[in-house]
């Protein structure tokens, strides 16, 4: 009898049951999950991604200066790159997650609620992919491009306190001989200077280099450093013992002086690299958070346009 009925129906009622047939043996069996949908939308948000933040480096390095007057303020350069990078979030996730959802796999006899979170998990997927592919190509020839220029970035931002570093007595690695440090060359000659005319021979600086900066640590010079000293300045200068002593103690205040406003000098720029690296990180996180949202949101637009 069925398939007396079957025979005897028109061909537009066979063709709507064999639809329906096929519908439902490709629902069953269709995965949920289109990957070539997805890797299409990751491509597509790494390529942008990569673009615009090539864009930024060139655009960022072009605004800052070492020279004082030239350039962006470092807090402007700051501010600027985390809304760059936020809006370059924006713009990859969001063609990437739609590019994700338009081109997936069409579900039929799927319920409308099912269709948007498998929309949503597509967009998800494709900017985890992307992201994934991003930091791959930021470690290759590509990433020291970038790091070159954070580089010099970093530089431009720390030449105050590396000029005073550089001035600043170094205490665990001291110069012997010809090698003495400028600045504390400066000092030991300011100790020898006299009316005598006296040549100073290098192994004795570099003897008095490396008592002072033995005795950096400490409030004074040692008593037997300073009465040792003060009897090579005597020698050289034609001061008396107690002149020599004295000038000694002048000079090496001078030199802790500068010690201590190189070491906290270093100790500011050390903070300020820390600050900027935890801000750095947050930004960071908050705007791939941000990029997450915009191609899950972006896939179910892509979804439905593609099912209309």
């Amino acid at each position: 009898m069925g398939l007396l009925n079957v025979a005897t129906m028109g061909e537009s009622e066979r063709a709507v049951i064999s639809q329906g047939i096929v519908a439902a043996s490709g629902s069953t069996h269709a995965s949920a999950v289109s990957w070539g949908a997805i890797f299409a939308g990751a491509a597509a948000a790494a390529a942008l991604s990569l673009i615009l933040l090539m864009l930024g480096v060139g655009l960022g390095l072009s605004t800052v200066s070492p020279w004082s007057r030239d350039g962006i303020a470092g807090a402007t350069f700051g501010v600027t790159a985390i809304l760059w990078i936020t809006f370059t979030q924006l713009v990859a996730s969001g063609a990437g997650g739609y590019i994700a959802g338009r081109l997936r796999t069409r579900w039929t006899a799927t319920h409308t609620d099912e269709v948007y979170f498998r929309d949503t998990v597509h967009g998800f997927l494709a900017w985890a992919v992307a992201s994934l592919a991003t930091a791959a190509l930021l470690t290759s020839v590509i990433g020291s491009i970038v790091n070159r220029g954070v580089q010099a970035g970093a530089t431009l931002a720390g030449t105050g306190a590396g000029g005073l570093a550089m001035a600043a007595v170094d205490s665990k690695a001291v110069p012997e001989g010809d090698g003495i440090s400028t600045s504390m060359g400066y000092f030991v000659d300011s100790l020898f200077r006299s009316d005598m005319n006296v040549p100073i021979p290098s192994i004795a600086a570099a003897e008095v280099t490396r008592i002072f900066t033995r005795n950096l640590g400490s409030g004074a010079v040692h008593a037997d450093d300073l009465n040792y000293v003060g009897k090579v300045v005597a020698q050289r200068t034609g001061l008396s013992q107690q002149q020599a002593e004295t000038r000694v103690k002048e000079i090496y205040a001078r030199v802790q002086s500068k010690h201590i406003e190189a070491e906290t000098a270093a100790k500011d720029a050390a903070e300020k690299a820390r600050k900027a690296s935890a801000y750095a990180a947050l930004w960071l996180f908050i705007s791939l958070l941000i990029g997450a949202f915009v191609a899950s949101l972006s896939a179910t637009f892509g979804g439905r346009q593609r099912d209309a």
